[in-house]
C-alpha cells in the first residue's frame, strides 16, 4: 500500500493534536479543576459568615477579623482536603500536594477578595456602607471570574455557567446577611 505525502505528513500532526490535548487535560485536571474548587470554595462559602458578622455588627474591624479567620480557615481546610483526598495514581491528576496548594491558596484568594473592604477605617464617613458595597461589587466580580474561568476551560456556556455561580453565591449571601440581621 503506498502512502500519499498528504497523509505521511497528517500522522505527526494527528501525534502532536493528540499530545497537545493531553497536556491540556492535565493541566485542567492539576491546576485549573483544584484552583476553580478553591476560588469557588473561597468565594461562595466564606460569604455566609463575612455578611453574618458584617450585619451582626456593623463593624468593620470585626467583620475584617472574621473574614480573615474564615478565609484563612477555609483555606488551609481545601488544601488539605484537596491533598489527601487523591493520591493521582488513579485519576492521574498529579501529585496531591501541588494539588492541594493550588485549591488551598485559591481558596484563600476567594474569601479575601470580599473581605478586604472591611479594612476601610471605622473613621471614615459612612464607612461601614462603603466597605458592604465594595464587598458585594467584589463578589460579583469574583462570580463572573468564576463563570469565564469554566467557561475558558469546560464546555460550559458563560451565561449558564454564570447564572449557576451566581444563583449559589446569591443563596449563602441572603443566608449570611438574614442570620446576621436576626
Amino acid at each position: 500500500m503506498m502512502i500519499s505525502p498528504a497523509q505521511g505528513a497528517a500522522e505527526p500532526m494527528a501525534a502532536i493534536d493528540a499530545a497537545a490535548a493531553e497536556a491540556h487535560r492535565a493541566f485542567v485536571l492539576r491546576y485549573v479543576q483544584p484552583g476553580l474548587a478553591g476560588l469557588i470554595d473561597g468565594s461562595v462559602s466564606t460569604l455566609a459568615p463575612i455578611f453574618a458578622a458584617a450585619f451582626a455588627t456593623h463593624s468593620n474591624g470585626a467583620t475584617f477579623l472574621v473574614g480573615l479567620a474564615a478565609s484563612i480557615g477555609a483555606g488551609i481546610s481545601m488544601g488539605f482536603t484537596e491533598a489527601l483526598s487523591d493520591d493521582g495514581q488513579i485519576t492521574g491528576r498529579g501529585t496531591p500536594w501541588m494539588r492541594g496548594l493550588v485549591c488551598g491558596v485559591m481558596t484563600t484568594v476567594g474569601g479575601l477578595g470580599h473581605t478586604l473592604p472591611y479594612a476601610i477605617p471605622s473613621t471614615w464617613p459612612n464607612a461601614f456602607g462603603i466597605a458592604t458595597a465594595l464587598a458585594i461589587v467584589v463578589v460579583v466580580v469574583e462570580l463572573l471570574a468564576i463563570a469565564a474561568i469554566r467557561t475558558r476551560y469546560m464546555p460550559t456556556p458563560f451565561w449558564r455557567a454564570a447564572l449557576q455561580v451566581v444563583l449559589g453565591g446569591a443563596l449563602v449571601l441572603a443566608a449570611g446577611i438574614a442570620i446576621g440581621s436576626a
